[in-house]
């Protein structure tokens, strides 16, 4: 039986020698001063948002920003956008890339739709997380509208169930990506009008309210909400993209 540890601080500062941890994975973790040293292995995976990476004494922190960007240009857009146009280039750019891949979606099995690659979230999960994403920093925070949250809304894992249900979200639903999409796409299109209007003095207003809240009490400018909603849907494409090619990889019609 896999040994299973959450929302614990028993590791802070400890130190494995001469053990076996084949198959170990850590998951939405603190890591930071993380060493992995005179260690051997065939199949070593980091995914994350890492500020500076070592390996074999070489920094490759760099590299892997660059190939990233190269490979996934909309990233580069939302990470560096400063004026309206900047974020209007980027909102076009993801649009158009799931615009094309939501195609690619729509030619699965539902189940597969539903199916997750190395425990990641489904397909219908990740639009169900970007749907939350933007009802939050974009619905609530800059809009302020009267009821921001979706019910199929999905948010990330370190939610509390009980906020989660005190937001409207039903975590437990299985709806079908087309149940999703409809009001996914109805805010992509919100996103889009917010985006078109933009001014440089609209990017620096404060907003009257924090995404959601269990989110901390600090201020929220409008060009920072904007902006996660864009490295949101950028990061979460990429994601998406990777898992699709393995379940496209499945079916010998779609190779």
């Amino acid at each position: 039986m896999v040994s299973e540890y959450a929302q614990s601080d028993q590791f802070r500062g400890a130190r494995i020698h001469l053990c076996d941890l084949a198959g170990l994975e850590i998951r939405d973790c603190e890591v930071n001063g993380l060493k992995i040293v005179d260690c051997y292995g065939s199949d070593i995976y980091l995914g994350g948002v890492f500020e500076r990476v070592v390996v074999n004494d070489v920094d490759v922190t760099a590299y892997v920003e660059a190939e990233l960007d190269r490979q996934h240009p909309a990233r580069a857009l939302a990470r560096d956008a400063v004026s309206p146009e900047d974020y209007q280039a980027a909102w076009h750019a993801i649009e158009t890339l799931w615009a094309e891949t939501l195609g690619r979606a729509r030619l699965l099995p539902a189940a597969k739709l539903h199916e997750r690659v190395d425990d990641e979230w489904s397909f219908v999960e990740t639009q169900r997380h970007l749907l939350f994403a933007c009802d939050a920093w974009l619905g609530n925070a800059v809009l302020e509208e009267e009821a921001p949250y979706h019910p199929l809304g999905f948010p990330a894992g370190g939610m509390p169930p009980d906020a989660a249900a005190k937001l409207g979200l039903v975590l437990e639903a299985s709806p079908t990506l087309e149940e999703v999409l409809a009001p996914r796409l109805a805010r992509m299109a919100a996103m889009r009008r917010v985006i078109d209007e933009l001014t440089a003095a609209e990017l620096d207003r404060v907003c009257g309210r924090k995404p959601a809240e269990p989110y901390p009490d600090q201020e929220y400018v409008v060009r920072r909400c904007l902006k996660v909603v864009l490295k949101e849907e950028a990061e979460h494409h990429r994601y998406a993209v990777r898992d699709l090619a393995v379940l496209e990889a499945g079916l010998p019609e779609l190779r």
